[in-house]
């Protein structure tokens, strides 16, 4: 099958997935759009939004839809590395067998992220970059495809930790989750107060999902696009010199190398699922809040004027 055709595959079983998913979820259409890209792009998503806005039932319906193996892990103060990665325990005959923790699944939901020291947050590094874990000196490679899908509440709520800039980093996406509309939450509550629960069906598998993020990869992009996004990355930095002056005065650290790829692997896959042989400029502009949000870090100039990050970002089209 040629690329183009394989792109013309992949628009049409996009749409299906998302009438899938819609099965049961409401409305979220963005949030559910900006994960879809990043696990076509074979990057990590952060969801940040308060309890209660069915974070945990997206993750766990996406994964079903995709066909892909899931685990949950409760993030909370008590919990220690070894509970996520496993542990060597002696055996019978008196020697060490690993036994693999829930961080062996094809896609990790990692609920709370930010209720468990970083200590235990760092446990995920590893697992994110190179897509390994080391223990006690031995290294075990993930299932591909792998996704750490984590939701995390608002800083400012009680009992959490900041997560450090090294792991925010490792996810291609930061999402917001708002309240739904009142229309969206009347649809929810009459869907969720019945004995009715309606169910994805898994409409890919582990097999398709690596040959269209092989496909993404092969996709052509203009220098002009490259160049585009690399010159909003670079703006985003306040010692630049082509840093506006509101990056200047609000930004006190700006995204680094990996948000320029993730800029051009997230408009590839914006661009394919909407039907385009090639990104161009638009698809970057598409992404870029999302992956950029979470990599700029607000100086207290910016908090006590009640300056947004999304409203920065804009600054830079």
């Amino acid at each position: 099958m040629s690329d183009v055709a394989a792109i013309d595959e992949l628009v049409a079983k996009h749409q299906a997935l998302k009438t899938e998913i819609a099965k049961v979820i409401v409305g979220q259409q963005t949030v559910i759009d900006e994960i879809l890209i990043s696990v076509f792009s074979g990057g990590h998503a952060l969801l940040v939004g308060v309890p209660g806005l069915a974070k945990t039932l997206m993750v766990n319906t996406i994964a079903k839809a995709l066909g892909l193996d899931f685990k949950r892990i409760q993030f909370t103060p008590d919990l220690m590395p070894s509970d996520i990665l496993g542990s060597e325990i002696l055996d019978e005959s008196r020697t060490f067998k690993f036994i693999k923790g829930p961080v062996f699944a094809n896609i990790i939901l990692a609920d709370e992220i930010n209720r468990t020291p970083p200590k235990t947050q760092a446990a995920l590094l590893e697992a994110m970059q190179e897509r390994i874990v080391t223990v006690a000196g031995k290294r075990y490679p993930l299932q591909l495809p792998y996704f750490v899908l984590a939701t995390q509440n608002p800083i400012e709520q009680e009992g959490t930790y900041p997560l450090p800039e090294a792991q925010l980093d490792r996810f291609m996406f930061a999402i917001n989750l708002d309240y739904p509309s009142f229309e969206e939450e009347v649809a929810v509550v009459k869907a969720t107060t019945t004995d009715h629960k309606p169910t994805a069906e898994a409409l890919f598998d582990a097999n398709q999902i690596i040959k269209f993020q092989q496909l993404i990869r092969r996709i052509p992009v203009a220098d002009n696009v490259v160049e585009y996004a690399v010159g909003m990355v670079g703006k985003t930095r306040p010692k630049s010199t082509q840093a506006p002056q509101m990056i200047k005065d609000y930004i006190d650290w700006g995204a680094g190398p990996r948000a320029s790829q993730n800029l051009i692997l997230g408009a590839k896959t914006h661009a394919a699922v909407n039907g385009k042989y090639s990104p161009d400029i638009e698809d970057v502009q598409a992404v870029a809040t999302g992956i950029l949000r979470h990599r700029l870090i607000r100086n207290y100039k910016a908090e006590a004027e009640g300056v947004t990050i999304e409203t920065i970002i804009e600054s830079l089209f």
